[in-house]
C-alpha cells in the first residue's frame, strides 16, 4: 500500500524507492522512440533554409531550428501561471497539505487502477515558470543563431552546441502541445499537483549559459532556483520527484548544488569529479540522454549505396581536457596507418559535411573521451551507420537498461587502444559476419526503435550498486574491462 511521504515531525520526505526507479525507468523506456528519433532524423541548421522533416507527410520536424520556428509561431510569447503555480514562498504547512493531498490520490489510484504502477501512464506536471526561463531564452536562440561567428574558448559554434544539447526543448514542447500533437503517448500532463508522479521544470539551462553575460546568466540561475524551492512540491520532497534538464555539463553549475536531490536530464556521467560534484549524480538518480545528433540519418537507400573503404575514420578535436587527453595519444599511434583517417575539425557547416561524407565511407569510427567521457561523435556514427569503437573508460549511455549497445559498437579500454599495433590488430580481427550484424544493427538503431523489451544490459559491463547499499562516493568505478587481445 502506498504510505504517506511528508514527516510532519521531521519535515523529510520519504521516497517510495521502487515505485520511483520504475517511474524513471518508464520514463526512459517511453522517452526512447521519441527522443532517438531525433538524434537520429535531426539536422543542424542552415542559414540559408530550415530543414524539415525526414517525412514530409508526417508533419513533425525533427531540425530544432525548423521546429523551434513554428513552436514560437504558434506559441504564446509568455506563459501564465497554472492553476498550482506558486508565485510566492510557501510554508511547511502547504507542503503538509499537497502531501495529504498526493497520499489520498495514490491510493485512490491503487483501488482504481489494479496493475498501478506497473501499467499505469506517467503522470507528470509541467511546471508554468516565467517566460524569462522558457520562452524569452528560446527567443533569444532564434533571434541570434545565424551568428555563427559566436564560438567557445575551443572554436566550437555556440549555437551547435546549444542544439547538440536541445533535448530540453524537445521534450518540454511535446509536453505542453495539445493532446492531439503529442508523441509521448504513456506520459500524461496533468494539471493539478496532487495527481503528479513526477514535476518537470522547464528550464533552459544551455541556452542561458551559452547566450546570456555572464553574471546575468548567474542571476538567473539563482532566480530559477529560488521560484522553484518556493514550490510546494519540492518542498515536500526535496526535489526528488523533480526533472531538472543540464543537458550540458557547464550549465546551472553555481546553484545545482541545491537541488542534487532532483533528477538530472544528463549527457553522460563524470565520474572523475570534473564536471559534477561527488554525490550531485548516479544513474539510479538521474537519466542520460543522448545528444542531438550533427549529421543526417543515412536511411536503408544510403547504407545500400555507402562503399566503405576506410577501416577506421576520425575527425575532431585533438586537443582536449581530462580524459580526453587520450586523443592526442591516439593519433600518434594511429596517424599514417593504412586503412585509417584522422582529421582535425569542429562542428561547423564545413566540418559537418565532412565528418558526414568520412563516416559514410568508413567500417568504424573512432569515439575516445573528449572533455567529457561522452561526445556527440557517437550518435554521428551511429546514423551514419559507421560502427563505434569506444575509448572512454567512465562513459555511461543513454538508456542502457533497454539497449545493449555491445550489439552497435565495439569497447575498448584506454590501456589497450594505446598498445603500439593493439588496436588496428583488434579491428582486423573482426570478421566480416559480426561486421554485417553490427551495421545491420546500426540501421534498425537509428531508425524508429520499436518493441523495446526491458532488459538489464548494463552489469554485464559493469560493476553496479545500490542505493539503499551506499552512495555514490563508494562505489566501484565503471572502467571499460580489457579486451581479449589485451
Amino acid at each position: 500500500m502506498a504510505g504517506r511521504h511528508y514527516t510532519p515531525a521531521s519535515g523529510t520526505f520519504k521516497p517510495r524507492s521502487p515505485a520511483l526507479f520504475f517511474l524513471l525507468a518508464l520514463l526512459a523506456l517511453t522517452l526512447l522512440f521519441y527522443i532517438f528519433s531525433i538524434s537520429s532524423s535531426s539536422s543542424p541548421h542552415s542559414t540559408g533554409h530550415l530543414i524539415s522533416s525526414r517525412n514530409p507527410n508526417s508533419g513533425i520536424d525533427y531540425s530544432f531550428v525548423a521546429s523551434l520556428e513554428k513552436f514560437l509561431t504558434k506559441s504564446p510569447r509568455s506563459a501564465t501561471a497554472g492553476v498550482d503555480t506558486v508565485s510566492g514562498t510557501t510554508s511547511v504547512e502547504d507542503a503538509r497539505k499537497l502531501d495529504d493531498s498526493i497520499w489520498k490520490n495514490e491510493n485512490q489510484r491503487l483501488y482504481d487502477e489494479p496493475f498501478y504502477p506497473a501499467f499505469s501512464p506517467l503522470k507528470v506536471y509541467v511546471y508554468e515558470m516565467p517566460s524569462k526561463f522558457t520562452y524569452d531564452l528560446l527567443w533569444l536562440f532564434h533571434n541570434t543563431y545565424k551568428e555563427t561567428s559566436n564560438l567557445t574558448s575551443n572554436g566550437s559554434p555556440v549555437h551547435r552546441l546549444i542544439e547538440q544539447h536541445s533535448i530540453d526543448y524537445w521534450l518540454w514542447a511535446d509536453l505542453i502541445a495539445p493532446e492531439s500533437e503529442r508523441l509521448l503517448k504513456n506520459v500524461v500532463r496533468v494539471y493539478k499537483q496532487e495527481e503528479a508522479d513526477l514535476f518537470y521544470i522547464p528550464f533552459f539551462t544551455t541556452i542561458s549559459f551559452f547566450l546570456m553575460e555572464k553574471q546575468q546568466c548567474k542571476a538567473l540561475y539563482r532566480e530559477a532556483l529560488k521560484w522553484v524551492m518556493d514550490q510546494p512540491a519540492w518542498n515536500r520532497s526535496e526535489g526528488r520527484d523533480h526533472i531538472l534538464p543540464v543537458h550540458h555539463p557547464w550549465s546551472f553549475k553555481s546553484v545545482r548544488k541545491f537541488m542534487k536531490k532532483a533528477i538530472w536530464l544528463l549527457p553522460d556521467m563524470d565520474s572523475t569529479g570534473n564536471w559534477y560534484k561527488p554525490g550531485q549524480v548516479y544513474l539510479e538518480k538521474d537519466l542520460i540522454l543522448p545528444y542531438v545528433a550533427n549529421l543526417d540519418l543515412c536511411d536503408v537507400k544510403c547504407l545500400s549505396a555507402s562503399r566503405r573503404t576506410t577501416l577506421l575514420f576520425f575527425r575532431g578535436r585533438l586537443k582536449r581536457n581530462a580524459g580526453g587527453k587520450i586523443r592526442a595519444k591516439l593519433v600518434e599511434e594511429l596517424r599514417g596507418a593504412d586503412g585509417v583517417s584522422i582529421e582535425e575539425g569542429t562542428a561547423g557547416e564545413g566540418g559537418k559535411a565532412a565528418a558526414q561524407s568520412g563516416m559514410r565511407k568508413s567500417i568504424f569510427c573512432l569515439n575516445p573521451a573528449g572533455d567529457t567521457p561522452s561526445s556527440a561523435r557517437l550518435f554521428d556514427a551511429i546514423v551514419s551507420g559507421c560502427i563505434p569503437i569506444i575509448v572512454s573508460d567512465e562513459l555511461e549511455l543513454p538508456f542502457e537498461g533497454i539497449l545493449d549497445y555491445r550489439k552497435i559498437a565495439l569497447f575498448v579500454s584506454s590501456s589497450d587502444a594505446l598498445q603500439p599495433g593493439w588496436l588496428l590488430s583488434f579491428l582486423k580481427s573482426v570478421s566480416a559476419a559480426q561486421i554485417k550484424e553490427m551495421q545491420a544493427n546500426l540501421a534498425k538503431m537509428a531508425g524508429k526503435l520499436v518493441n523495446i523489451k526491458l532488459h538489464t544490459r548494463r552489469s554485464q559491463r559493469v560493476v553496479k550498486g545500490s542505493r539503499s547499499v551506499c552512495t555514490c562516493e563508494c562505489r566501484s568505478p565503471n572502467v571499460t574491462n580489457p579486451g581479449p587481445l589485451s
